[in-house]
């Protein structure tokens, strides 16, 4: 069912990234598209990056948008296999399911009609649905910020047998939200599809619209989202393939959840691209009002005062001290993640076609940090050969009690004082032999170039942090043990 988790891997031909895809011109100036490049932002270098880490993970496909600028930078790229038997290759028009994103745009609906006075955020549960528990205590707010008790129907990060079995909301409602409540009111932060199915049918109540029918003309239709819709309803067979796996084995095929269980806490399908034009819209508050998006994107405090780190269908975090919105997706066979970062006017999304493997959440890190933090893209590099065979010589001559001083600074040639190159010895001779030595980051500080290094021993792998001074002598050279 719809779940915000990502978990960890099975072995799949290597794909080259499919064609780049230019959104069309209806998300962002026309001339600013035509201009786009079939190259985009991301180097071969960082391409070949991220089909190697699809490659290692076993994954059959991601797909993949990005926005800069406000949306005057932005495509779409596939990677692999939309389906493996028979075999079809992933492309920037195939759909995925993306899952507990959908929260955002049921959030949405709610706010369209918050707008309209047809409710209000603070309107309790009892005006619409008072046979639900405590109803007359529990907020529309509440609902939308997993804050209200309610118990979450769908935990479970597997399928379950009766997820097979077509139902209804009322349905679902009529079991888990008439439970005794998990916590009081406005207490606890606990993640919840009930909330949504909830919310869900007071937008269907306020609007007298069907849900759907009300997303496709306020938000998919206006934005030229012509992909989006319900995932168990309009399936097409260019669509996505659901797989899953148990343990480490291969992809297998997997098994999807019938119809009436989605609703509005994680019904839809769509292609990246189309949540490209999404993110644009909520960069560029197109389709609410400004005091919506407050409202959208302000994190909901407990009673106590503690943070939930939550809005309304939306995470509240960072990247590297880079404020961002997000939201992570997962339904059988698909996993999905949506971030966008408002202060410097981009997003990124990644999708893809199996569960239970951690791979799109460090993609979209990968490309999130490669597009916003241009000034240290050399991190994408694991170092030269030069360099990582000097660090290699370093730590074997540690491993003797020795280190060739001109190499060093005066204060780092102070640091290594013979107890501290007994000490080092001792420590590293059980380590064995090195084996493998990587950069794994590089920034700037103190007028120097700040370095980690990983290096894998035979029986256990240390960081190494560097300070290097502008004439290629090391200022730093501390070994930290990893737990």
């Amino acid at each position: 069912m719809p779940r915000s988790k990502i978990n960890p891997r099975r072995r799949v031909k290597n794909y080259a990234l499919i064609i780049l895809a230019i959104v069309s011109a209806a998300l962002a100036k026309p001339a600013s598209l035509a201009a786009q490049t079939s190259a985009g932002p991301l180097d071969a270098q960082e391409e070949a990056k991220i089909s190697k880490m699809l490659a290692a993970s076993g994954v059959p496909s991601i797909s993949i948008s990005i926005v800069e600028e406000n949306g005057k930078t932005v495509y779409a790229r596939a990677l692999g296999e939309a389906s493996l038997s028979p075999e079809r290759a992933a492309t920037p028009q195939t759909r995925y399911a993306i899952g507990s994103i959908s929260k955002q745009f049921t959030a949405a609906a709610i706010l369209f009609l918050a707008e309209e006075r047809k409710l209000s955020l603070d309107d309790t549960v009892s005006k619409y649905f008072p046979q639900y528990t405590r109803a007359n205590e529990i907020t529309i707010r509440q609902l939308l910020s997993h804050t209200s008790g309610y118990e979450d129907f769908a935990p479970q990060d597997y399928m379950i047998p009766e997820w097979l079995q077509p139902t209804t909301p009322d349905a679902v409602l009529d079991k888990w939200a008439k439970k005794p409540l998990d916590f009081d009111p406005g207490t606890k932060w606990q993640y919840s599809n009930t909330n949504y199915v909830l919310a869900g049918r007071i937008a269907e109540k306020a609007s007298g619209m069907d849900l759907m029918k009300f997303l496709q003309q306020r938000i998919f239709t206006p934005l030229k989202m012509s992909t989006a819709g319900d995932c168990s309803v309009d399936k097409t067979p260019d669509d996505a393939v659901a797989h899953t796996r148990y343990g480490l084995g291969p992809a297998r095929p997997a098994l999807r959840e019938a119809p009436g269980w989605y609703f509005a806490a994680g019904e839809l399908c769509m292609t990246p691209a189309d949540l490209a034009r999404w993110n644009i819209a909520f960069l560029n508050k197109r389709i609410l009002k400004p005091g919506s998006y407050e409202e959208f994107t302000r994190e909901v405090v407990l009673k106590n005062g503690n943070h939930t780190h939550y809005a309304l269908g939306i995470s509240l975090g960072e990247l590297d001290n880079i404020p961002s919105l997000s939201h992570g997706g997962e339904v059988s066979g698909f996993l999905a993640t949506n971030t966008v970062y408002p202060t410097r006017g981009a997003a990124v999304t990644v999708l893809s076609n199996q569960d239970d493997i951690s791979l799109i959440g460090p993609v979209s890190r990968e490309i999130s940090r490669y597009i916003l933090e241009p000034e240290t893209r050399v991190q994408a590099d694991t170092g030269s050969p030069e360099e990582l065979q000097q660090v290699r010589g370093i730590v074997e001559g540690l491993q003797q009690g020795k280190i060739e001083r001109p190499l060093f600074t005066s204060n780092a040639n102070f640091y290594f004082n013979d107890q501290a190159l007994q000490d080092i010895q001792s420590s590293f001779v059980p380590l064995g032999a090195v084996k493998d030595v990587k950069r794994t980051r590089q920034s700037l500080r103190g007028g120097m170039t700040f370095r980690v290094y990983r290096v894998e021993f035979e029986k256990k792998s240390l960081l190494i942090t560097v300070y290097l001074t502008p004439d290629s002598n090391y200022e730093q050279f501390l070994p930290v043990e990893e737990f």
